[in-house]
């Protein structure tokens, strides 16, 4: 029989003074109460208790088993309120693995403020634009901009990754401001990726339920997009990026929106979770944070 419950119905035992008092304490039979105490007495080759038709009392061994029951129990309990108050309460280390612009502009802001209201929890963010093996790496949170390949990670979906046109208003008084998607060939564009002629890049634009498609040519290319947006604040041409990113810059002055009549390109965004981790609190509560910050709207 189980020896912790054993050793919880001894404990009842010596300090109730008769079997009936701990079967009503513990909702079980008399008979199973009897059957707990035998089953520890047998196992350490001594009587606990002495039991007669009118009276029960320790044994000296039972009196020192006793003590020493009541401080393991003790620690069992301390032990289980250690476990349930992590899972209640956010703490520890969270590994967070997100894009490198995603997470360099919009997701590290959204972390600091975070860290200040959970002081117990701490944030380990790798940036990459690379598809991890969450097994490999240990992330326990992964966001992933695109459309999402079967998996048995558990998945909830963000605010769309929406992409907007801008250039610096030095730029737009030299050359002018594109009216339509097709003005763009005639302007310099700023290019996220490498030159590949299996792969041109290609700009997608959308109004009224027509989509057009442009091919950005410019003399400046990257494949990263901080450098891209500086050579736009500086007045180097047009660049499409993320418009959590850029909406800050277009507050300050710094850029224009190019074509705000037409909706750019936008691919879906999900924050996941391995399936086979257990959602701890400190996970949990981060996703819920990380979900209301990002919501799908």
């Amino acid at each position: 029989m189980d020896r912790l419950t054993g050793m919880k119905v001894f404990v009842k035992a010596a300090e109730l003074g008769s079997f009936a008092a701990v079967a009503d304490a513990l909702e079980m039979s008399p008979q199973m109460v009897a059957k707990h105490i035998a089953a520890l007495e047998s196992r350490l080759g001594t009587a606990l208790i002495n039991r007669t038709t009118r009276r029960q009392h320790l044994t000296d061994i039972g009196r020192s088993y006793y003590e020493r029951c009541r401080v393991v129990l003790s620690e069992v309990e301390e032990a289980d309120a250690v476990v349930l108050n992590m899972q209640a309460t956010p703490s520890g280390i969270i590994r967070v693995n997100a894009p490198v612009t995603f997470g360099s502009y919009a997701l590290a802001p959204f972390i600091t403020h975070y860290l200040a209201t959970w002081p117990e929890v701490q944030v380990e963010l790798t940036l990459s634009d690379r598809i991890i093996n969450p097994g490999e790496e240990e992330a326990e949170v992964i966001i992933r901009i695109g459309e999402l390949a079967d998996s048995s990670m558990v998945a909830w979906p963000l605010s769309p990754y929406r992409l907007i046109a801008c250039a610096a208003p030095s730029y737009i008084q030299q050359y002018g401001l594109p009216l339509t998607p097709s003005d763009l060939q005639h302007h310099a564009c700023l290019v996220y990726g490498l030159w590949s002629a299996a792969m041109p890049c290609r700009w997608m634009f959308r109004k009224e339920g027509k989509t057009e498609e442009v091919r950005p040519e410019g003399r400046l290319r990257s494949n990263d997009w901080k450098a891209l947006m500086h050579a736009a604040l500086e007045g180097y041409g047009v660049t499409l990026g993320p418009e959590d990113v850029l909406k800050e810059e277009i507050n300050k002055g710094h850029l224009v929106r190019v074509l705000p009549d037409y909706e750019g390109p936008s691919r879906p965004m999900h924050v996941l979770v391995p399936s086979a981790r257990k959602q701890t609190a400190k996970i949990r509560c981060f996703v819920e944070a990380l979900r209301n910050e990002f919501a799908n709207n």
